[in-house]
């Protein structure tokens, strides 16, 4: 049985008891990593492909220890010029063993967090509406300026054309978004 799973950015073909360097993760030594992002899965000549990844299949690993990799020699030369340049660098990065694979029933621990946050956040105005008007009030104002920070500065540059403010073409990103706020 075999897997062709992702792993910190890059595509590996893993076996059970394998070892495998991956790129720096953030876990500790000792500690168990599962990778949902399973691609392929072939278990005695049953070919699963996903479309992208395999819903409920999962590699199980094993963190055994951070290191950093073989030392890479960048030699740049510009010929008739005298230019010459050497640099190098290490790789950081982690030695991991496959402890198993499991092909349905694994859980996806990372997006269910996500999905709990806007959850809480949703109820959390639903409980104030009975309350009085002015803290409402408050509230809102600063997700109106954290919204206005994601977005960009055309689009901010539209939002003052259409609320008639004058001279936004001139104004800096911060700028517009103290206008918009107020």
């Amino acid at each position: 049985m075999y897997a062709i799973v992702e792993m910190a950015g890059q595509q590996f073909k893993v076996a059970k008891d394998q070892k495998v360097y991956v790129h720096r993760l953030q876990q500790e030594e000792g500690k168990k990593v599962v990778f949902d992002k399973v691609l392929l899965l072939e278990d005695s000549g049953n070919v699963t492909v996903g479309a992208p990844v395999i819903d409920g299949a999962a590699v199980e690993a094993k963190v055994v220890k951070h290191l950093k990799g073989d030392k890479v020699i960048v030699f740049k030369k510009k010929r008739r010029k005298g230019f010459k340049k050497k640099n190098g660098h290490r790789q950081y990065l982690t030695e991991i063993v496959i402890e198993g694979i499991v092909a349905k029933g694994a859980k996806k621990a990372a997006p269910a967090k996500k999905a709990e946050k806007p959850a809480a956040k949703v109820e959390a105005p639903k409980a104030e509406t009975p309350k009085a008007a002015a803290q409402p009030a408050k509230e809102t104002a600063p997700k109106v300026t954290e919204d206005l920070s994601s977005k960009t500065v055309a689009e901010l540059k539209e939002m003052a054309k259409a609320k008639g403010i004058s001279g936004y073409s001139s104004m800096k990103k911060a700028e517009l978004v103290e206008a918009l706020s107020k």
